[in-house]
C-alpha cells in the first residue's frame, strides 16, 4: 500500500534545503511548522555565491544530482515560482596552467560522458568569445545550461509560494520518541515542546549536535567580495568564470580528495545589477564570520590577472559565510538511521544553492514513499551508523 503524505510536519532550518522541504511538503497538504534558531538564509544560504552549477562538480552522483537540480530551477522559472530570481547563463573554466589544463580536459570529459554540454575554446577563438581575459587564459571550457540565483530570494519564493511563516528564535534542543524508539514525536524547544507525523533536519551546521554528528559534519569557511557597478565591463562577459586552481581547490576530481585547510580558488560572476561577485575560498580554520586582509588581497589579485578590466572597478563589500560540509565529501540526505518518521538533508558545503530544490523535492518524495528525483542512496546518512540523536 503506498504511504500517504503525513498531516503535519516540523522542518528545522529555514536556509535553502528546509525551505525547499516545507514548499514540497506544503504542495502536498501537509501542515508544515518552519524554525529556525535565528531567521531564514541566515547563515550559509544568505552567504553563498549563488552559482546553479554542473561545472565544479565531482564525475558521479554529485553532477548527476546537479544536472537534477539545474533542470529543476529552470522548470520552476518556466512555471512562474522562480522567474526572474534564476538567471540563465554558462560558466567558463579557464585554465592557466599546465595543470590546470590538464585536469579541465579530463573534467570535460566527465561532464561530456555525463551529457553535458561543453564546448572547448583556445587561442583565436577563445579571444572572440571572451575578449576581457587576459593573455593568462590559455584553454577554457564553456559549460552550457547552467545559472545563478541569490539564495535569500529563493527562500523568499519558496516561503511566500508555500504561505509559510518561520518560527524564528527557535532553538530545537532535542528530538522527541515514543516508547518503541523507533519514531519521532515531535521536537523539544526553548519555546516549548511540538508535536508532528515527521520532522526534517535541515539545519546546516546545527544539525550536528542535533543528531549526534559532530564527529561527521565540519563546518568550512567561505569569503566572497562584491563590486561596484561596472556595466560595460559586465556586459562583455558571456558567462560566469571558474577558474582551473578552483577545480584544484575543490577536488572535483579527486574521490576521496580532503580539501586543505585553507583552499584558493577564484570565482567571478558577472550579475544582473551590472556588479561582480568574485571569491573564494574554502577554509578550515580562522573567525568564521570575519574577511581578513591576507585572503582578500589574494582574491583581487587573482581576478585581475585573469580580468584586467577590473583593476578599476571599486570594492563596495566583502563578507564570510560557513558552510556545512561531511567528511567524505558527500551530503547527508535520507532518513536518520534507528528512526522511521524523522529526516535529515545537510552537508552540502557550496553546493547548496544548487541542489536546495531537488533535494527539496526528493526528501518529500521519499517521505511519501515515492522514488525520489535524485537517487539518494548515495547520500545515505545510515552510512555512517547509527546517531545519537537527543531524545
Amino acid at each position: 500500500m503506498q504511504p500517504r503524505p503525513p498531516s503535519s510536519a516540523i522542518v528545522v532550518g529555514s536556509g535553502i534545503i528546509g525551505a525547499a522541504s516545507a514548499y514540497f511538503l506544503a504542495r502536498r497538504g501537509v501542515s508544515v511548522r518552519l524554525l529556525d534558531a535565528s531567521a531564514p538564509a541566515a547563515e550559509a544560504t544568505g552567504a553563498a555565491d549563488g552559482a546553479v552549477s554542473v561545472a565544479s562538480k565531482r564525475p558521479g552522483p554529485m553532477m548527476s544530482a546537479a544536472l537534477e537540480g539545474v533542470r529543476l530551477y529552470g522548470q520552476l522559472a518556466d512555471e512562474g515560482l522562480l522567474a526572474g530570481a534564476f538567471k540563465r547563463r554558462s560558466t567558463f573554466i579557464i585554465a592557466a596552467s599546465d595543470e590546470e589544463c590538464t585536469v579541465l580536459a579530463s573534467h570535460s570529459a566527465a561532464l561530456e560522458s555525463a551529457g553535458v554540454k561543453v564546448e572547448t575554446l583556445s587561442g583565436d577563438r577563445l579571444c572572440q568569445t571572451f575578449p576581457v581575459l587576459s593573455n593568462q587564459a590559455r584553454m577554457a571550457v564553456e559549460v552550457h545550461g547552467e545559472g545563478h540565483a541569490i539564495g535569500y530570494q529563493i527562500v523568499h519564493r519558496l516561503l511566500t509560494a508555500s504561505g509559510i511563516t518561520v518560527d524564528r528564535d527557535t532553538r530545537v534542543e532535542g528530538l522527541r520518541r515514543d516508547r518503541s524508539g523507533q519514531r519521532v514525536t515531535g521536537i523539544d524547544t526553548n519555546r516549548g515542546r511540538l508535536a508532528a507525523d515527521v520532522v526534517v533536519v535541515a539545519a546546516g551546521n546545527g544539525s550536528a549536535t542535533l543528531l549526534g554528528l559532530s564527529q561527521v559534519l565540519t563546518p568550512r569557511k567561505g569569503q566572497l567580495l562584491v563590486t561596484e557597478r561596472a556595466p560595460t565591463l559586465n556586459a562583455a562577459m558571456p558567462g560566469a568564470i571558474m577558474s582551473g586552481r578552483y577545480l584544484l581547490s575543490k577536488g572535483s576530481q579527486k574521490v576521496g580528495y580532503t580539501p586543505p585547510p585553507r583552499g584558493m580558488g577564484l570565482v567571478i560572476d558577472p550579475l544582473v545589477t551590472g556588479q561582480f561577485l568574485i571569491g573564494g575560498t574554502r577554509e578550515d580554520f580562522g573567525d568564521r564570520r570575519t574577511n581578513d586582509i591576507e585572503a582578500v588581497s589574494r582574491i583581487l589579485c587573482d581576478a585581475v590577472e585573469l580580468v584586467p578590466g577590473l583593476a578599476s572597478v571599486r570594492l563596495l563589500r566583502s563578507f564570510a559565510g560557513v558552510r556545512t560540509a561531511v567528511i567524505d565529501g558527500l551530503p547527508l540526505v535520507g532518513r536518520v538511521p534507528g528512526l522511521e518518521n524523522a529526516f535529515v538533508a545537510t552537508g552540502f558545503e557550496g553546493d547548496g544553492i544548487c541542489l536546495g530544490p531537488i533535494t527539496g523535492q526528493s526528501i518529500v518524495q521519499l517521505i511519501c514513499g515515492e522514488k525520489p528525483s535524485i537517487d539518494l542512496s548515495f547520500f545515505d546518512p545510515a552510512r555512517f551508523g547509527s546517531y545519537g540523536a537527543a531524545a
